[in-house]
């Protein structure tokens, strides 16, 4: 058995990640750390997990935690992973970061949009976590910068179209719509009911932070410099996130040929859904699973091509996710423990 730690169990990813990891057939949870809730069980916290296995959150500890487990998930804040992941690696024990610590190759990068990095020279050996599309550097790896889960939706459909030189890497725009638990669980006027119910609108127009992580990795596909203009909305759901995103093709790109790169990339990824012609992915037809779904529509006349995705925000786009990285680590089978079929009722 795999033994497993959660660093920030208490939040919304936390509680995923503690649902598939207690359902895993190959892992076990050894500890659950909290700083708000230190001293309190799991099941307090989250009356929900009634009936399974509660452990008492814990401070972490990262000499405790070497004695009794393999990896650590650290679903904490982004600036904070930064000083516990250095403790871990260094005591023999495997990382998946899902903070944006170390999802970048350049620090400077990182610190432009965040704060100086405390632990940069772990970002040569950190791999970016997007699974299928590194899934041979994640074997092996010592630790994962799990991806933000606005880049997921983006990146998957995006990278091999770029690869291919199917899409100009110019005048990309991605019109994207998340529920409101991608705000964390912690309190903000912005996700109250009051504000967030029966309202719609964009927000950090223009200098969100996961646009420098798309668009380090769009650059690298596309071997010249990405520039995507990148636009998050809040809706009142819950739970999911679909991105529009608007690309020109190069020229003589046709839709069979844009079809055939989709379903050559990811025809044997248990997690990547290419929809046919005329269909188009919902939040609720991806709520609760780990999968990406993905349609497009191409205008012959203007050579504009509009992709849709649609993921479940908490799942692929974070926990889900980040038990896949998981399971490639460790060599087992990759949809361990994500492998169900969840109805949108």
């Amino acid at each position: 058995m795999i033994k497993t730690a959660i660093a920030g169990a208490s939040g919304y990813t936390g509680l995923e990640l503690v649902k598939l990891i207690s359902n895993h057939p190959k892992t076990s949870l050894e500890a659950v750390t909290s700083n708000s809730y230190q001293g309190k069980s799991f099941t307090d916290i989250f009356p929900s997990m009634r009936g399974f296995k509660s452990l008492i959150c814990t401070p972490f500890d990262a000499n405790e935690l070497a004695d009794k487990v393999d990896v650590v998930f650290l679903a904490l804040p982004h600036k904070v992973s930064m000083a516990f992941a250095p403790k871990l690696v260094d005591r023999n024990i495997k990382v998946v970061d899902l903070s944006a610590d170390f999802r970048f190759d350049d620090a400077k990068a990182y610190e432009a949009v965040y704060q100086p990095h405390t632990a940069s020279n772990l970002l040569k050996e950190s791999v970016y976590g997007l699974c299928e599309l590194n899934r041979d550097r994640i074997k092996g790896a010592r630790i994962i910068g799990n991806p933000g889960c606005y880049p997921t939706s983006i990146l998957l459909p995006l990278v091999p179209l770029l690869k291919e030189k199917l899409i100009s890497p110019q005048g990309l725009i991605s019109d994207s719509k998340s529920g409101v638990s991608g705000a964390g669980r912690s309190l903000s006027l912005t996700t109250h009911y009051c504000e967030a119910n029966e309202a719609f609108g964009p927000y950090k127009v223009g200098n969100h932070r996961h646009t420098p992580e798309i668009n380090e990795v769009l650059t690298k596909a596309a071997g010249e410099r990405v520039s995507l203009t990148f636009v998050p909305h809040l809706v009142p759901v819950t739970r999911g996130m679909v991105s529009t995103i608007y690309a020109r093709t190069r020229k003589g790109a046709a839709e069979k040929q844009i079809r055939a790169t989709l379903n050559r990339w990811y025809e044997n990824e248990p997690f990547v859904r290419i929809l046919p012609p005329d269909k188009f992915p919902n939040m609720s037809h991806v709520k609760g699973t780990n999968c990406c779904d993905i349609g497009f529509h191409l205008e012959p006349e203007s050579g504009r091509l509009i992709i849709v995705s649609a993921i479940d925000n908490l799942l692929k786009g974070a926990a889900g996710q980040a038990v896949q990285n998981m399971n490639i680590m460790f060599e087992i089978d990759e949809k361990a423990g994500l492998d169900w079929v969840q109805t949108p009722l």
